[in-house]
């Protein structure tokens, strides 16, 4: 296997030479379900039990959650990952209007698809942002959440806790540095320019995309087709009423990257002022690829949380910190090798 490389972000790009994905000794076999109004999803799911579902960041797949959908199934859970609609391999048709919004309606139609019923939720990035639309649209779906670092950033434009004026100034600098840069060359078809737009902002380093290896930049390449819809007809981040996540009930889970970027750490701050029933975690010496680089501790924390529902000790709210922790690039690609690997699950899916 190649050396990864990885470049954290609002999302993660990994390397990696393609391999099969293993649950124990046993491949994880992707499915296919059409979910509504056409639009088909590949998953894969492995256990038995309560379901947890896992979603992925963008210029990402499912196959970011190979290895949890193995770990969590083995602790007991019915595990599902899935790779939103425009990533691979997924080829659905574009469609006006895509943002994590779409991604939220989609998640809810494969809720239902498999009959999942009520379920945790685990999202990484634009995959937290989709939990997020998801609880506050359908929280008849949704047991509980696990949120790293959602990039919800229309929530800087009214924060809570006293730091109105540097959110407003962050949230003008991601549309005027990263998302009106990015729209301007994704309109006229230009994904290289996009991407060394996106790169370049969150590092800070306008050669950023220069000095990434070519086949790290042909793997962003390669999963951008959600951003040439999303740039040219939808919204990157759409308007997230602050009310909204006030009025989720369910407790939630907010992992936050020790040395992640500035504004996501904004957004997790104001996300741990909303929402009612939350315990903030800041994994050590981790930035925004915490499950890359800490993954056992991130998978142990996870469990501890979910155990935690089922037991009914849930002591979340104000003082629900981890004192652990403290108060406050992708890893794997979703593994399609040939086609025959690519099944459907038994029985048709319309």
């Amino acid at each position: 296997m190649m050396k990864r490389w990885i470049l954290s972000a609002v999302v993660a790009v990994t390397l990696s030479v393609c391999s099969v994905a293993q649950a124990g000794n046993q491949p994880l076999v992707v499915q296919r379900a059409v979910v509504r109004d056409g639009v088909e999803l590949h998953y894969v799911e492995h256990g038995k039990g309560v379901p947890i579902v896992f979603v992925h960041g963008s210029l990402s797949d499912g196959g970011y959650w190979n290895d949890e959908v193995s770990a969590f199934a083995r602790s007991g859970y019915r595990a599902v990952a899935y790779s939103r609609r425009y990533s691979p391999p997924n080829m659905n048709k574009p469609q006006p209007g895509y943002s994590a919004v779409t991604d939220a309606e989609d998640l809810a139609a494969l809720i239902r698809k498999l009959h999942l019923g009520r379920v945790h939720v685990v999202g990484h990035s634009y995959g937290a942002l989709t939990a997020l639309f998801l609880a506050v649209r359908h929280p008849e779906l949704v047991r509980s959440l696990v949120l790293a670092e959602a990039p919800a950033i229309s929530l800087l434009r009214h924060p809570s806790g006293g730091q109105a004026d540097l959110g407003e100034k962050t949230f003008a600098d991601i549309q005027s540095g990263m998302v009106e840069p990015m729209k301007a060359a994704f309109r006229r078809g230009d994904r290289v320019s996009g991407l060394r737009a996106f790169i370049g902002f969150v590092m800070n380093d306008p050669e950023a995309w220069n000095k990434m290896p070519e086949a790290a930049r042909q793997d962003m390449l390669n999963h951008a087709r959600e951003w040439d819809v999303m740039m040219t007809t939808g919204e990157l981040f759409p308007e997230l009423d602050p009310g909204a996540v006030h009025r989720i009930a369910g407790p939630v889970l907010l992992l936050s990257g020790e040395n992640s970027y500035s504004f996501l750490k904004l957004t997790d701050q104001e996300l741990e002022r909303l929402l009612p029933h939350r315990r903030r975690i800041i994994v050590p010496n981790t930035t925004h690829r915490m499950w890359f680089e800490r993954p056992e501790e991130c998978r142990k924390t996870v469990l501890d949380f979910l155990s935690e529902q089922r037991t009914g000790n849930r002591p979340l709210g104000p003082q629900g910190f981890d004192p652990r922790f403290g108060n406050g690039y992708n890893r794997s690609r979703f593994v399609y090798v040939n086609s025959p690997q690519i099944e459907e699950d038994g029985h048709e899916r319309t």
